[in-house]
């Protein structure tokens, strides 16, 4: 038996085979990450989500009609507008009133959204808080 031991005059090889093991220990450290936290990013909180009635609209006698054409014309039941504030003194004479009445906006589909947008924010100036949008149902 033999043993040498130190200084034999031959010289180290180089190993050129990769380290595998650091490599391995890395990915079990993401895996175990990964299963940790991808229970916790799936968990959402429980709310209860509105339902869809989807009922038509009746629209009624005391109810307030803002119609806008494809043009931008805007008017108050069938009587055309002359602008924002004549727009304006009709909704805060109804805002007033307890109840107020339902305002119902019928927006043609070819209108610009810029025109619609200005009857709701003059509703919204006017202090109108309760505005329905009347959209017709789809041709099946």
């Amino acid at each position: 038996m033999a043993m040498n031991v130190g200084g034999g005059g031959e010289e180290d090889e180089v190993v050129s085979a990769i380290n595998t093991t650091p490599l391995v220990d890395v990915m079990l450290v993401l895996l175990i990450i990964f299963l940790i936290t991808i229970p916790v990013a799936t968990h959402t909180v429980k709310v209860q989500l509105p339902r869809d009635a989807n009922q038509p609209t009746q629209t009624k006698p005391g109810n307030i009609v803002l119609a806008v054409t494809a043009n931008g014309q805007a008017f108050w039941n069938e009587v055309p507008l002359r602008g924002h504030q004549d727009l304006l003194d009709r909704l805060e004479k109804i805002a007033v009133i307890k109840p107020q009445p339902q305002i119902q906006i019928r927006g043609d589909g070819k209108a610009r959204y810029e025109a619609v947008g200005k009857l709701v924010a003059t509703c919204q100036e006017a202090g109108i808080y309760h505005i329905d949008f009347i959209t017709e149902q789809p041709h099946s």
